[in-house]
């Protein structure tokens, strides 16, 4: 009989300890006393559970019934016996395995992705008809925040790319008496790539990352989890105006793009060449055709429905914490610039085989 009597706190400390060799060789029904127990907390039911397991070790029969109510409801919810912990696996580098599993998960992403495009086709089919849960106060913010808000950087980083790509040639075709030719190399490098890759990788960093860092929060404040319950889907609510703003915005401000790369390749040749403003305008106008125009706007058409359906999946995949928050912001930035550059090579290449 184990006789239990007095005040047992654990919060107070001082609890005694039962120890294995403390039942020492007793081969009778292992019971309790506790009649003169006066108050308890969690401290005696350690206790009491270390010695039945001592007694269950022992092969002895453990009677409780002598216990209070409280006390024996306690230890019912505990194991007979402390599970050991399994031993860690050795991990095996398992090539076919590892790619295996990124093809999977790449491939469900695809899938997601594809099925958030025909979601977006449909609500933009339905917004169109005046069917579709979009408020026109939300396109607006989406576009002015995605459109005039970024005029500014667009500005500053296309201007200093023309103005880059025109010191470099004007460097190398001074040597060959051929300055000219300068307005060929910045028209056609603007128009064809610069403009609309700078756009779009300025875009990802600014707008993308605000898409994916927006949803993240609004998941982690359980916003999300109210719009379905209330039956308003995320995918008119809150996707469908920030993509639709991106796809609005994206060729205006290639167009103006454009038009700053050349301006600043404009000031640089101008300046340093013998090239008069008149001559360096005609010439551009003849190294650039209508069908590049036309070329780089498509390719911003694409990259704008990209970084907007990237960063708001990103942003749904986002876990609940504040840190959650600054992952997904990244990981869309990440994905749209990179995004953007494979894109505008898969493009090159149908360029190519097009004859554009």
């Amino acid at each position: 009989m184990l006789v239990v009597k007095g005040s047992w706190l654990g919060r107070l400390g001082g609890l005694p300890e039962f120890r294995s060799d403390d039942l020492g060789d007793f081969g009778g029904p292992f019971g309790f006393d506790t009649r003169d127990l006066g108050r308890w907390d969690t401290g005696l039911v350690a206790f009491l559970w270390d010695a039945i397991r001592a007694a269950t070790r022992s092969g002895l029969k453990i009677d409780r019934s002598s216990l209070p109510d409280a006390i024996r409801k306690l230890l019912d919810l505990l194991p007979d016996e402390i599970a050991e912990p399994p031993k860690p696996k050795r991990s095996v580098f398992r090539p076919f395995y590892w790619l295996g599993g990124k093809v999977i998960d790449a491939l469900t992403e695809v899938g997601a992705l594809s099925d958030l495009t025909v979601q977006m086709s449909g609500g933009g089919v339905r917004a169109v008809l005046g069917r579709a849960m979009l408020r026109p106060v939300d396109l607006f913010s989406n576009t002015r925040s995605a459109g005039p808000s970024a005029l500014t950087i667009v500005s500053v980083v296309n201007f200093l790319v023309g103005a880059i790509l025109a010191f470099v040639g004007a460097v190398q075709l001074r040597r060959f008496a051929a300055d000219i030719f300068v307005a060929d190399l910045v028209g056609l490098a603007v128009v064809r790539e610069m403009a609309a890759v700078m756009t779009g990788i300025i875009m990802a960093g600014r707008t993308g990352g605000a898409y994916a860092s927006r949803i993240a929060t609004m998941r982690g404040n359980e916003e999300l989890d109210a719009l379905a319950v209330v039956g308003i889907p995320v995918s008119d609510y809150l996707i469908l105006p920030s993509v639709l703003a991106l796809v609005i915005t994206m060729p205006v401000l290639y167009l103006y793009g454009c038009l700053l790369g050349i301006l600043g390749g404009f000031l640089v040749a101008i300046s340093m060449l013998n090239i008069t403003a008149l001559g360096y305008y005609q010439q551009t106008l003849g190294a650039v055709p209508f069908d590049q125009f036309a070329f780089g706007f498509v390719k911003t058409l694409a990259f704008g429905l990209m970084i907007g359906l990237v960063s708001c999946r990103i942003g749904l995949l986002a876990g609940r914490s504040a840190a959650d928050v600054g992952i997904a912001a990244t990981r869309a930035v990440v994905a749209g610039i990179v995004g953007v550059i494979a894109m505008d090579a898969i493009f090159a290449v149908l360029a190519d085989v097009v004859g554009v």
